[in-house]
């Protein structure tokens, strides 16, 4: 099993049955007065069909050799953690910011130009979520 776009798939698979089958422990409602389960069960259901796609289709396609960089792994680990200690502590904004930065060390080119877009757009996301859904976010 030396395929990476057969064990993608098969990861997404496993994502999306994992809260999938938790979703069921929510109330779904219907479309019209939807209920908390009913999001993650469709997100979900979208999920799984974009993974067993990508399991078809790694039938059909020259395999791809999986190729595993414990450096970039960690890099991204690092930077997911520094992103949710900083925004505890400090504020979403600043953890937007090192999370853009740390994590452009994983990749082959670096640029600053590139990073700030990165940030910028991320934050943007983030203002969404609070001022458009109204979540408690520590953006400021």
């Amino acid at each position: 099993m030396n395929n990476l776009n057969f064990v993608r798939g098969l990861f997404l698979v496993a994502v999306s049955l994992l809260f999938g089958l938790t979703s069921f422990s929510y109330k779904m409602g219907d479309f019209s007065r939807a209920g908390p389960g009913l999001f993650p069960l469709v997100v979900s259901i979208l999920l799984f069909l974009i993974g067993l796609s990508s399991v078809i289709r790694s039938r059909y396609v020259a395999p791809v050799p999986i190729d595993y960089n414990f450096r970039n792994i960690f890099i991204i680990i690092f930077s997911l953690a520094g992103f949710a200690f900083i925004s505890e502590h400090v504020n979403m904004l600043v953890g937007i910011f090192f999370l853009a930065f740390s994590a452009s060390y994983a990749g082959q080119n670096n640029s600053m130009v590139r990073n700030v877009k990165i940030a910028i757009g991320l934050l943007l996301v983030a203002c969404g979520f609070k001022y458009l859904l109204h979540l408690n976010l520590p953006i400021l």
